[in-house]
């Protein structure tokens, strides 16, 4: 049974919005995948607020058409694709999909698409280096921690040093 015209128009609609919304889009082939793989992988992804599709390679050209951003995206939607978007937390949603990659032993990487630009599956990949924005904001607060500490030792050390230098006048003037 196919699907009728206004099914794949929601279909185009849906990507469209979720395309909106999203930083990043990774392809990858899901081919030999069963059904509860597929699942695993989308729960796995989910958690990095994450969205695995899976979708008719026409259905998402047509949901790319006229994004400027995404056009890139087309030159790799080919086979059996699914499409990854990523919303903030890129890194994490690399290492979610690596693991399950490492895990099945199946899947291939295609490439994706950051900021308009194509990647390749090398530098798809390389992305599960940029930490996660928990790491991000861990490091913030300790930059910004240490920041406060040498400003209350440096206020701190100014009353510290008047009274040294007045201490030392004063030694030097009973002499």
């Amino acid at each position: 049974m196919g699907r009728t015209l206004a099914d794949k128009q929601q279909i185009v609609s849906d990507l469209k919005a979720l395309l909106e919304v999203s930083e990043s889009a990774f392809v990858i082939n899901y081919q030999g995948l069963s059904v509860a793989q597929i699942s695993d992988l989308r729960t796995r992804l989910r958690e990095s607020g994450t969205v695995c599709k899976i979708s008719k390679n026409t259905l998402l050209k047509r949901a790319i058409d006229g994004q400027e951003q995404w056009q890139p995206l087309e030159s790799l939607l080919a086979g059996t694709t699914a499409v990854v978007l990523t919303q903030e937390d890129i890194g994490s949603a690399v290492k979610a999909y690596k693991k399950f990659q490492k895990d099945t032993k199946k899947t291939e990487l295609v490439g994706g698409v950051l900021e308009g630009k194509l990647l390749g599956p090398q530098d798809a990949e390389a992305l599960a280096d940029l930490p996660t924005k928990d790491e991000l904001y861990a490091k913030i607060a300790i930059a910004i921690n240490a920041v406060a500490t040498k400003v209350a030792l440096g206020i701190k050390e100014v009353p510290a040093s008047i009274g040294r230098g007045i201490k030392a006048y004063a030694e030097k003037g009973e002499e």
